[in-house]
């Protein structure tokens, strides 16, 4: 994909999320429970850090062409491969006061939370949940993966509260819904992006730092009193050296203080699993006939078939045992302190590539040729590049980490009492329900922004 493309790609990605944002500010006009508005306010949150962090992503790709015409070019260093990165069975510990929790006294204080993750232009959010002093943990579910990744990411965690208050006012709300939802659609890309852009920039209350945590979720001045408000309470950052197997401790940083109407008794820690798979560890790297030389016996040659996946170079009598899964003759293991060359003094038609590695503690060398001399180099750079990509994912490539998908959003249906299949699509209405007379634009923008979205 050339330089063309990928800008065209993030303006229309830039443009989507801009569509999102206008749909969810007008469902946030048409909400008529709390429970749809702090959706829709979460909604607009996530889609003004999307928009941010799409910009940002725009304004690195125009500095690269800018330095590449100027004779700067980015450093050519081998890069590692990418990888997937998933976070899951996030908790978060609460510190209520032995009065509210054991005795059960004063004000109930109640609030609603969720955790937006970012890593790079990624960005996820977690469900709503309920909080209140009758809950010792703040508990998500969702296992939110991340694509794409490389081993130098940085995986920013925040959680943002609402305080959640019995009465729902649809004073401010009613009068507005007809003009909000009858406002035209057609805008230019530009104005839309520049418009977003301007209202996404604006700091929460939360007096949150840069990045998503100073997201607001108004669009305009005039809907920046509509609905509840989300604000930032607590933020980390995870990356490569937080990723293990188990649940794991981390520390968080409060952004709010205890007079905050959002405020919630915190510890000051969260609980997670993060895990991480590198491409090395899941596909095969490269694969081709290959001879390998089986003792000090210089004639003693055998043919095999080579793959190179994961910490093993496998090497099979030939390609049918490989799709019949039968055992390989030989497995060269394969490690972050693995040393592989090419010979200079052989003849350039049967170079040899020398793989330093270890066997049962012992230090040991195999030595390979290729069937053609153009085979030979495209092996070496292989072996070369997998032993980089291991050493920059560290642990990760140690073994293959598990995720489980079991909790992914994406195996969740739509929540039932959504704005969308109350209005849009009542096709079982209940006994004294009244369905609005939406325009056609209005519907098609909701239908669309639900479809997207889950």
């Amino acid at each position: 994909m050339n330089e063309n493309t990928q800008e065209e790609e993030v303006l229309k990605q830039i443009e989507r999320e801009v569509r999102m944002r206008e749909g969810a500010s007008k469902l946030l006009a048409a909400c008529s429970r709390r429970e749809q508005a702090l959706e829709a306010s979460k909604s607009l949150l996530t889609c003004s850090a999307r928009i941010l962090a799409l910009l940002s992503q725009l304004q690195r790709m125009r500095k690269a062409q800018i330095l590449g015409r100027v004779g700067r070019r980015p450093s050519e260093d081998i890069a590692p491969c990418l990888g997937k990165v998933a976070l899951s069975d996030l908790r978060i510990p609460l510190m209520w006061k032995d009065s509210e929790y054991f005795k059960n006294k004063g004000e109930l204080h109640r609030c609603a939370v969720f955790c937006l993750l970012q890593c790079g232009t990624e960005i996820h959010d977690t469900d709503l949940v309920m909080v209140d002093r009758t809950l010792t943990d703040i508990c998500f579910e969702d296992t939110i993966i991340f694509n794409d990744v490389g081993p130098e990411f940085q995986l920013r965690v925040e959680l943002y509260s609402s305080c959640a208050v019995d009465s729902f006012s649809q004073g401010a709300l009613g009068p507005r819904r007809g003009s909000l939802l009858g406002g035209s659609l057609g805008c230019s890309s530009g104005s839309k992006i520049r418009a977003a852009f301007e209202s996404a920039t604006v700091c929460g209350s939360s007096g949150g730092d840069e990045g998503p945590g100073g997201v607001s979720p108004p669009s305009s001045p005039h809907r920046s009193s509509l609905g509840p408000k989300f604000n930032l309470l607590a933020h980390t950052t995870l990356r490569i050296e937080h990723v293990q197997e188990a649940f794991k401790t981390h520390d968080l940083s409060l952004a709010a203080t205890e007079d905050s109407p959002f405020w919630l008794p915190l510890y000051g820690n969260m609980c997670c699993r993060l895990v991480a798979q590198p491409l090395c560890m899941i596909l095969p790297v490269i694969s081709g006939q290959l001879k390998v030389k089986l003792g000090e016996d210089l004639n003693c040659w055998k043919n095999v078939y080579g793959v190179l996946r994961g910490q093993s170079l496998l090497c099979y009598q030939s390609e049918e045992d490989l799709e019949s899964e039968d055992k390989p003759l030989l497995v060269i293991h394969i490690r972050k302190d693995t040393l592989v060359c090419m010979s200079e003094r052989d003849p350039v038609q049967c170079r040899s590539i020398y793989i330093s590695t270890q066997r049962q503690g012992e230090d040991v060398t195999y030595t390979l040729t290729t069937h053609t001399p153009e085979d030979t180099p495209r092996w070496t750079e292989a072996l070369w590049q997998h032993v980089h990509n291991m050493s920059q994912w560290k642990q990760c490539c140690d073994q293959l980490m598990k995720i489980d998908m079991l909790n992914s959003r994406k195996a969740i249906t739509v929540k039932q009492g959504s704005l969308y299949h109350e209005i849009v699509t009542p096709s079982s209405p209940r006994d004294g329900l009244v369905v609005p007379d939406l325009s056609v634009e209005i519907r098609t923008l909701l239908s669309s922004y639900y479809k997207e979205r889950y």
